[in-house]
């Protein structure tokens, strides 16, 4: 198992280089100019040119970047351009409520997902089914912030629960209203995959040979179908999740901006906007580094669910 962690470890070492040039790039590519917006409007073109100097501006942009990337070992993102805050202090800061609003979403979509495929397959062709795809297709159907516009105006207009900001740590009363809406806006858009992908999967493995020779032995129903059918259906459901999840991670930056929930999707959204380059650079790898952390979680529950994934 851990020769199997080690080397999808390895082979992230690319993607997160890839990342860091493609994030680089990007904001290389931007008509504003750092140097000027740190200065201010006042500033005269020979303040620019020092302050640009001073950046590191002025070099080549090969030469620009393995500066940047030599900073990024060393766990050195920069300084905000507007708060003059280190970065990895404005990231920390944010990650928490993401990660709370992730966790709120998969504890209660996955499951769901899962319940509805596998309930559907077991049922296949009857009125339940059918209306179990269909709701998965409307889920799938409609975008994020349609599901939050509409949750804001029945349910935060109607004063049922709060819709702005955090309300503290999740584990609070309060915390728990607030994460409430943008925990089922993220959810309702997450179950809809899940059970389609858990009913096909489940039909699949339901008429295998093992699952078979179990009901010939007399084995329960449901025995059959949650032991045997439904563990070595997950595979593919699991892949599903994890990729779900990167999606996700993009569907938290439209919900955090509604919900003016302060995660990282809201702050890269705010750094983009006020060219805070370093912030946004910073805000950019943080993502990528979540998507790489939430395939190795996936990998390693691979070799959990058919354990000749690890051996390979």
């Amino acid at each position: 198992m851990l020769r199997h962690i080690a080397h999808r470890l390895i082979i992230s070492v690319p993607v997160l280089l890839g990342v860091l040039l493609i994030g680089f790039l990007l904001l290389q590519v931007v008509p504003t100019d750092p140097a000027t917006v740190l200065a201010g409007p006042t500033a005269s073109q020979a303040e620019i040119e020092a302050i640009r100097e001073q950046m590191g501006l002025n070099q080549p942009l090969w030469l620009q970047f393995a500066l940047y990337l030599g900073r990024v070992l060393q766990f050195d993102l920069g300084r905000s351009m507007i708060s003059n805050r280190p970065v990895i202090e404005e990231i920390a800061s944010t990650i928490g409520p993401t990660v709370e609003l992730m966790l709120a979403c998969l504890v209660w979509a996955v499951p769901t997902g899962i319940t509805l495929g596998t309930l559907a397959a077991r049922k296949r062709g009857t009125w339940l089914d059918r209306l179990i795809m269909a709701v998965s297709v409307a889920g799938v159907s409609m975008p994020v912030f349609w599901i939050g516009l509409l949750l804001i105006q029945y349910v935060g207009g109607a004063g049922l629960l709060p819709f702005q900001g955090r309300g503290g740590p999740i584990w609070t009363f309060e915390g728990l209203r607030h994460i409430v809406l943008p925990a089922v806006t993220l959810g309702l858009v997450f179950i809809g995959p899940v059970a389609r992908m858990t009913r096909t999967s489940v039909l699949d493995t339901l008429g295998a040979d093992y699952v078979r020779t179990a009901r010939a032995k007399g084995a329960p129903e449901w025995r059959v179908v949650m032991r045997h059918a439904l563990r070595n259906a997950l595979i593919p459901v699991v892949t599903l999740i994890g990729l779900q999840i990167g999606f996700l991670l993009g569907g938290a930056v439209v919900t955090e901006t509604m919900f003016a929930w302060p995660g990282v999707g809201r702050m890269a959204v705010g750094a983009i906007s006020a060219t805070d380059f370093p912030l946004a650079q910073g805000a950019i790898l943080m993502l990528a580094v979540a998507f790489l952390a939430v395939n190795l979680v996936v990998d390693v529950l691979y070799a959990y669910l058919d354990p000749r994934i690890a051996r390979s």
